[in-house]
């Protein structure tokens, strides 16, 4: 007798997904439509734009919702693939973001100027900001409102894991980790778990040596970093 069960249900879950990718497409079809004409209406104001529509598709409750915003963002976004799941009430500030593969965004998160490697995870309430200087302040006779801010693309690499409530403002490298309500002021290294406000190394995902900051970790279980 085979150890492994036969997987005649494969093939059934597969088309079913498809034709719910395909019902999906359409229904969003509209208002895929709708924002491409308004941005060549107003072809300098499209990121402005996008967040309108982003706005109501974070909205959609349930799977019915995780299935019409995959469709939309995959019609949308610079690039989006039809593994990837946007959960509920996550807004993005522009269609210049990037996702791999299997990437997951859990809810009520806030994304910039991004790209995201394969199978990374981005936990509920994450901030992606588009780089650290996205407001001026250098001078005091004029408001910061009208000051201008420079726009930077944030890396993160496959296989990382962002958690709940962090804030990003620099590049995150592959098979790194982000604890729960941590701020990145600055690039955080492969394999690295950092945590904290500004976030610091706090372990390591291999036996690496730790550089003095830090202490050793023998698994990503000792470090509580949430989801």
């Amino acid at each position: 007798m085979s150890p492994h069960p036969p997987t005649t249900g494969a093939p059934l879950r597969r088309a079913l997904k498809a034709a719910a990718h395909a019902a999906a497409d359409l229904c969003v079809l509209p208002l895929v439509l709708a924002y491409r004409a308004s941005a060549r209406i107003a072809p300098s104001r499209f990121e402005e734009l996008f967040q309108g529509f982003s706005q109501r598709a974070s909205r959609w409750p349930g799977l019915t919702g995780s299935y019409l915003r995959g469709a939309f963002y995959h019609h949308t976004l610079t690039r989006c693939p039809r593994s990837c799941r946007i959960e509920f009430g996550t807004l993005f500030a522009t269609p210049l973001v990037e996702l791999g593969e299997h990437v997951y965004i859990g809810a009520f998160n806030n994304i910039g100027h991004v790209t995201i490697g394969d199978d990374t995870l981005l936990g509920s309430g994450v901030t992606v900001l588009s780089g650290k200087r996205q407001h001026h302040f250098d001078r005091l006779d004029v408001p910061i409102r009208l000051q201008g801010g420079t726009f930077s693309r944030i890396h993160i690499g496959a296989d990382a894991w962002v958690g709940n409530g962090a804030i990003v403002m620099d590049d995150v490298e592959r098979q790194a980790i982000v604890a729960a309500g941590a701020v990145v002021t600055k690039r955080v290294a492969e394999r690295t778990i950092v945590g904290g406000n500004p976030a610091r190394v706090i372990g390591r995902r291999d036996a690496t040596p730790l550089p003095a900051e830090g202490r050793p970790v023998e698994s990503i279980e000792h470090v509580e970093v949430g989801r």
